[in-house]
């Protein structure tokens, strides 16, 4: 068994892939830094981190794959799923292995278990932009929440970016303790000392620091979602399918 030892980021499954075409052995197991070797295994080789390399290595992907195929990998590494790197460092050798595009042969389980992990990021993606919702502070500054399944605040910084042009506000990812504030000219990645304040865990900013009419704004959208409801029609197995249980509590309608 031969293992490559890495940082855990993307530019370190970049640099490791580099290495291994250097080498010319490729890892059967990929570990972080801080997880424990095993027993047995043949060759241990340590990755540093090399920005060069991992650019080299993304431009030639870039240059043999359209931009939703390299979007596809950016998804699958956003995914934090654990058999993520192992699974992109197969694919992307695949991909420069093979004569013929593997992109879209789905007989290939690598290809496959890669798009369909990607398709699951995609689909957290579109669900925050959905279910974000905005409370307007004191200051003026629009502050929204949400705990996504995958690392994916990211992806959405574009659509806010142009949504929301002329406020400013803060998206933050109550899971992973990081946000992001847009003060109307750019965009810069944030963090609060304390995650454990009750708007972080809850979603609800104290009253004392919302603008003083932004209660009456979310009471208005309260009874707007309720009065559009029609009771005869309900169907919560499909409520729930549409609307998972998990955003609940950052919603302003469902508290």
């Amino acid at each position: 068994m031969i293992i490559f030892v890495y940082d855990h980021t993307f530019e370190g499954l970049l640099t490791a892939l580099f290495d291994a075409y250097v080498r010319r052995t490729f890892p059967d197991k990929l570990l972080h830094e801080t997880e424990p070797l095993p027993l047995f295994y043949n060759e241990l080789y340590r990755v540093t981190t090399c920005t060069e390399k991992a650019e080299r290595v993304w431009k030639a992907l870039c240059r043999k794959l359209s931009k939703q195929a390299t979007a596809l990998i950016t998804y699958c590494w956003l995914s934090e799923a654990y058999e993520a790197p192992m699974l992109l460092m197969k694919y992307m050798k695949q991909i420069f292995d093979s004569k013929h595009s593997i992109t879209t042969d789905f007989t290939n389980p690598v290809t496959l278990a890669v798009t369909q992990l990607g398709r699951k990021v995609s689909g957290e993606r579109h669900r925050i932009l959905q279910f974000m919702r905005f409370q307007k502070l004191a200051d003026g500054t629009y502050f929204g929440i949400i705990e996504p399944l995958y690392n994916v605040l990211s992806l959405t910084i574009r659509h806010f970016q142009d949504r929301f042009a002329d406020q400013h506000w803060i998206i933050y990812d109550a899971r992973r303790h990081f946000g992001y504030y847009y003060d109307g000219i750019q965009v810069n990645e944030i963090a609060f000392t304390n995650v454990h304040q009750p708007a972080l865990l809850t979603g609800k900013v104290d009253e004392n620091l919302l603008d003083r009419e932004e209660r009456l704004y979310q009471t208005l959208w309260k009874n707007y979602f309720h009065s559009i409801c029609i009771r005869e029609r309900l169907n919560p197995v499909k409520h729930k399918k549409d609307m998972p249980v998990r955003y609940w509590k950052f919603l302003t309608e469902k508290n």
